[in-house]
């Protein structure tokens, strides 16, 4: 301890876990919307277990069903929102946590007639975390729902601006590819901005 009282080693054990912690249910996040299977396993230990209220089972019948639900959208964008992360005993050396994970996640889905909708769900991921092999990863996740919005939507953004980079998935995405252009070339079409 230091002269204030403040266990340096513990306090920096603790934002370490808590940094890889969070990474993971970026991870979680990442690979939903980028249709990516090794980076939403990543997420997760091999054994865990997962509950999303329609399926619950391992992470890989999980990837299974959610990657094969979510292809059938055109996009999806999920959002995090605070989280909340408590140690057993108090200390990130127990190698056990708890964690409480706001979010929202926008769908972009097309009704069976093929209208455009936007479905936006709501809710939290109740987990557990354990540290193994020196990584934090889940445990074990329950997503609850808080509410659902489902509306009428337009894509008439994307129609009106072509030239707007647009997010894909597949690992087609520019996150992915970094597909920097060779030089700065200035746009050829000049369109007043649609807001």
């Amino acid at each position: 301890m230091d002269e204030t009282g403040l266990d340096l080693k513990a306090e920096i054990r603790d934002l370490a876990a808590r940094r890889d912690i969070t990474d993971a249910v970026h991870r979680y996040m990442r690979g939903l919307d980028r249709l990516d299977r090794d980076c939403l396993l990543s997420a997760f230990h091999p054994d865990a277990y997962v509950d999303c209220g329609l399926l619950a089972g391992s992470p890989t019948e999980f990837a299974d069903f959610a990657l094969g639900f979510l292809a059938d959208m055109d996009a999806t964008h999920h959002q995090l929102g605070q989280v909340r992360i408590e140690f057993a005993g108090g200390d990130a050396a127990s190698g056990k946590a708890s964690g409480e994970s706001y979010f929202r996640a926008f769908h972009d889905v097309r009704s069976e007639a093929g209208e455009v909708r936007d479905l936006f769900i709501a809710g939290r991921y109740i987990d557990e975390f354990t540290r193994g092999n020196g990584e934090w990863r889940i445990a074990r996740r329950r997503l609850v729902t808080d509410w659902v919005s489902d509306n009428p939507g337009s894509r008439a953004f994307f129609n009106d601006n072509p030239n707007a980079p647009r997010g894909a998935r597949r690992g087609e995405d520019f996150s992915q590819t970094r597909d920097w252009p060779e030089t700065a070339e200035p746009r050829t079409e000049q369109q007043e901005p649609v807001t």
